[in-house]
Order: C-alpha cells, then structure tokens, then sequence
C-alpha cells in the first residue's frame, strides 16, 4: 500500500522505513519559529536555560510581528528579552520588528522547504504546506522543551484527499474555496488529520496556496499542503536556494485515505465567515448590503503581493466613502517594498488606505485596528473569534481581498464580480 505525504516525512525525519497513522514518532524539527512569545517560552525554562543551554541553536527561528511597534511598556520588555535571547544563546535567524509576518518571513528567507518539518509556537505555522513543508503549529510548553531537548514526538495523522478541479471565475479566488470547504466539513472537520491537495493545483498560485494552507488549522487540520511543482519551484526562495537542499516529497498515487472530497473550482462563489466562528459561512449574495466601519486587507493569509494587486485595481478611481476605514497591511518588507516599487501602495493610499507596518496587530486585536463596541470589519484575516478585534462586543466578518476591496468602495458589503466585471471588461 502506497504512503501518504504526512506518512513519508515523518517516516524520513524519525529514522523509520515507515509509519501508519496514529503512530508515535521522535523527530528533530529543522526549525522551531516563535515570535513576540519568545519571552513567555523561555520564561519557562529560565533556571534550566542557564544550566543546560539551547539544544540545537541554528534551529530555532524568532520573528518579531505581533505586536509592532511595541504597543506598551510590557511589550517592549517582551522585546528587549527575545533581543538578549537570541543575543546570548547565538541564535542567528533572529528577526526584529518590520521584518513581517512571521510565517511569511520562514518562506522568504528559505526556512520553510519542500520535506522539512518545521513547527512554529502559531497555529498558523500550518502555512508552510503551500511549499511542501510539513508545517504544523505547537503550544509553548511544547516549545520550551523543544528548545532543551532539540527533539519532540509528534503523532502520525490520518490524511483527508482534496481534488480540485476546473477554475476560478473571475473575482473568486482561493479564499472562497478554502471557506467553502471548511464550512462544508466544519471547524473541527479535519481535527489533527493531513490534508492533502490534489487535481488541477497546478492553477493555483503560491500566494493562493498560502492561503489555503494558513487557513488548514481553522477545519482542525494538523497540516495541509500542496505537492511540488513548477509553480512552486518558480518561486523566488527557490531560485535564491538554487533548489538544492530540500527534497521533495509527495503521496503515492495508492495512498489510503481516510476521506475524499472533490471540488470544482468553477462552481465556487463569492462567500464570508460571520461571526464568532470560521464555519459559519454564506454567500455574499446572501449577506449583500450589511455594512461595515471598517475593511482590512493582508495579514498572513492575504496580504500578498497578488493580494494588494487585486485589491488596488478593483479601488482604482474610487474612495472609502465617509466614516469608514480602510487598513492594508503587507505581509513583509519584502512584499511591501514590491508594492511600494510598482505603485501598488501608492494607489491603495490615493484610494483612502492607511498603510500599516507588516505585522500581526490588527488581526488578533491587539495593536492598530482595534475595534469599538458595536462595530463592525470585514477582513481577509483567518480568524473571526469573539474580541479578535480587540473587543467583545464588536464583529468581525471574513472574506477574499477582491470581495473586501469592492465592498470597501461602497461602505456595505458588495458582491465583488459586480465591480470587477468592470475593471477587467
């Protein structure tokens, strides 16, 4: 019987000839990501830190993004620990603030590679699955004793087999498939399980697989991910690594599976999340005229080259009427300076946008974007949770770039091939 993807790597990485689903493993992650948590993980650990040291220091991986710039004194502090951390233990791949989005930032600087495991103190760490990364997110206890022991046990998970097939229409795009899905299987449809894309992704972009793969953890997935392709080896980290230290790996074509489910690309529609949960999800149709305080565009889930492209041409000529904000921030420097290059920012701002540095803030409610009782966003982030705007008593709505862009011109929430159809007619 053939081996899924997930059977593979962790058979690879613990040493084994193979492994099945609900088997206990030992591996040695290539690297452990923690961000603005830093502090609160080796706060943990800090008598055995001085006795025992870091395990494996060229592993571990901090990118500061939470909360930046540090909104308080106690954030700051948070800050000025990670610094001296990763200054005393010798941690070199270590990013401070304006870097990004931590998950953008393990992908551009070719951290996260096709058949690594890397596992990340965030639930999106589930994002490296666009490149063929056994990516999956850990706690901070769990964290901590990686850090000592430079090794940790992970289960082998049963896989769900996605085929997708046919193609998007215009103005529907990845995150309406990737919503589709998890309201179709539910929130915990996919619990500590792989899931595996099949079929026509040879159609999707990596800026949309990242998009499918973050958002893996909100149907409960483990991880998700995407085979190796041309598209995938025509993305710059791969042309910088000159594709020579990973190794691909991919199911065998009589893996077994625990579920199959099919979808035709050309059949999705515009939809969103309405709170408090990703699953609760209707069309846009549906939902039509409900209007917003505020729209934000980016984060780790969408704030992508392609992302703020999309959403620059649909506001093209249009303002952010009165009353109503409108926030865009890049998933990176990186990304930032690519948009800053191609006027990208410039017209987003022309159209009334407020360019944040790229970071987390907004989306968790913590810092820049914080909403008031009784109000309302639409958002491309991936989470809608109660106080996720910063507030429990405010409302927070999911949606694609190209449905939070169009709605953004009108105030209310617009279906966005009505407005598109015009742009690209």
């Amino acid at each position: 019987m053939g081996k899924t993807f997930a059977e593979k790597v962790l058979a690879m990485h613990s040493g084994q000839k193979e492994v099945v689903p609900g088997q206990i493993v030992i591996v040695e992650p290539d690297y452990l990501l923690t961000h603005d948590n830093t502090a609160a993980i080796i706060g943990k650990i800090e008598k055995e830190l001085l006795e025992y040291g870091v395990a494996r220091p060229e592993m571990l991986v901090i990118v500061l993004d939470h909360v930046i710039p540090a909104a308080s004194e106690k954030t700051a502090i948070n800050h000025q620990k990670a610094r001296e951390f990763a200054t005393v233990f010798g941690i070199k791949n270590f990013f401070d603030l304006g870097q990004g989005v931590c998950h953008q930032v393990m992908v551009e600087k070719c951290l996260a590679m096709p058949g690594r495991i890397v596992v990340g103190s965030d639930s999106h760490t589930c994002s490296y699955g666009a490149v063929g990364t056994f990516g999956t997110g850990i706690d901070r206890t769990e964290a901590a004793a990686l850090l000592l022991r430079g090794k940790m046990w992970l289960k082998v998970p049963e896989t769900i087999k996605i085929v997708l097939s046919g193609d998007f229409n215009l103005a529907v795009s990845a995150k309406d498939l990737v919503l589709t899905i998890i309201r179709d299987i539910g929130a915990d449809g996919a619990n500590y399980c792989a899931v595996e894309f099949h079929g026509n992704v040879i159609s999707l972009s990596i800026d949309e697989r990242f998009t499918i793969a973050n958002m893996g953890v909100e149907m409960g997935a483990k991880i998700a991910v995407f085979p190796i392709d041309e598209v995938t080896e025509g993305y710059p980290c791969s042309e910088k690594a000159k594709l020579a230290k990973y190794e691909p790996v991919w199911a065998d074509p009589d893996a077994e599976y625990m579920r199959e489910l099919h979808y035709d690309l050309s059949e999705i529609v515009p939809v969103i999340a309405c709170p408090h949960q990703v699953d609760n999800v209707k069309t846009v149709s549906e939902m039509e005229g409900l209007q917003f305080n505020q729209f934000m565009l980016g984060t780790c889930t969408n704030g992508r080259l392609s992302d703020l492209q999309i959403a620059a041409d649909i506001l093209e000529g249009h303002q952010i009427p009165p009353g109503a904000r409108f926030l865009v921030l890049p998933a990176s420097k990186e990304v930032f300076e690519a948009a800053l290059n191609r006027g990208i920012i410039a017209r987003l701002s022309r159209a009334g946008g407020v360019i944040l540095p790229p970071g987390c803030g907004p989306c968790l409610g913590a810092h820049q974007g914080v909403l008031a009782p009784g109000e309302r966003c639409l958002s491309t982030a991936n989470r809608n949770f109660k106080g996720r705007t910063g507030s429990t008593e405010a409302e927070r709505y999911l949606a694609s770039p190209a449905t939070v862009a169009a709605s953004a011109i009108t105030g209310r929430l617009t279906d966005p091939r009505e407005i598109v159809e015009e742009v690209f007619k």
